[in-house]
């Protein structure tokens, strides 16, 4: 069946009875889009946009977009269950995303597309590649010689500390590359290991690390307050973290970084990461009410 304009399909918001529906279907979908996030994509379910596409009163695709932090928007999942109609479903839904999207505030609508085919919808809806996130590995043998800055101490991160963290955080990284206070709260749940830097009793910086079993482990945010950089923080958050995972028998390290930071890919290579080759491009495109 070849779809077409004409046919009857309805778009509506998500509600929190569709849960398990989507979970089924994202789960046995083979054409799925996950936002490489810390919130699993069911968990946006309640906030908006968070559309599915029926016909006959079965999913066809669903696709969720909320903003967070305010200003962007990123997609947290697309899937579709035909290749044939996946042109048709994307236009409906996002389409709807979009004219919703748009009603709220100017911001910026992005996606990391690790999938070929959802590199194709996006590109064809307007958006446009803004950077790219490179992969670097480590094979970590020992741990790496602590080097503290004079004044700064390091301790383990607390729920306490998650305002002063996600201060750091929106002061360190762009408006896109922020996160939120609850997306940070998710992330330090998850974590194997997370750490602040502090001086004169001020969260300056801070790492929030992962692990999977002995096999690896993965630095998953780094950062310190701009006008604390180029003091050796940023290095002794990653020995510190070097350091937890060498204890833990983990061999094998990796983080990812913007590849137009050259101050990042420096720290990292300057402790033995090396680029691994992998690149996934970032595509973004600003909306206005």
């Amino acid at each position: 069946m070849v779809l077409n304009e004409q046919v009857s399909v309805r778009v509506r918001p998500a509600q929190p009875e569709d849960r398990q529906a989507i979970a089924n279907f994202i789960h046995f979908e083979r054409y799925v889009h996950r936002h490489l996030g810390w919130r699993p994509p069911i968990d946006w379910l309640g906030e908006q946009p968070f559309l599915l596409a029926e016909q006959d009163d079965e999913i066809q695709a669903v696709l969720a977009c909320p903003p967070d932090p305010p200003g962007v928007a990123w997609i947290h999942l697309f899937a579709v269950r035909t290749w044939a109609a996946m042109d048709f479903w994307w236009n409906h839904l996002w389409e709807r995303a979009r004219q919703t999207l748009q009603a709220e505030a100017p911001l910026v609508c992005a996606a990391l597309p690790s999938q070929p085919w959802f590199r194709r919808l996006v590109a064809q809806s307007g958006f446009s590649i803004v950077e790219r996130v490179t992969m670097l590995a480590l094979a970590l043998e020992s741990a790496p010689p602590a080097r503290l800055p004079a004044g700064v101490r390091l301790r383990p991160m607390t729920l306490a500390d998650l305002e002063a963290v996600t201060a750091v955080d929106h002061a360190a990284f762009d408006l896109l590359w922020r996160q939120s206070l609850s997306v940070l709260e998710h992330a330090y749940r998850q974590a194997a290991h997370a750490t602040v830097a502090e001086t004169d009793g001020r969260i300056v910086g801070y790492q929030i690390s992962t692990a999977v079993g002995p096999w690896g482990g993965h630095l998953a945010r780094l950062a310190v307050l701009p006008e604390y950089q180029g003091r050796g923080i940023g290095g002794a958050l990653v020995r510190d973290v070097l350091a937890y995972f060498a204890r833990e028998g983990i061999r094998h390290v990796t983080v990812n970084t913007q590849d137009n930071n050259p101050a990042s890919l420096h720290l990292y290579r300057s402790l033995g990461f090396r680029l691994t080759g992998e690149k996934i491009p970032m595509y973004a495109l600003s909306l206005t009410p």
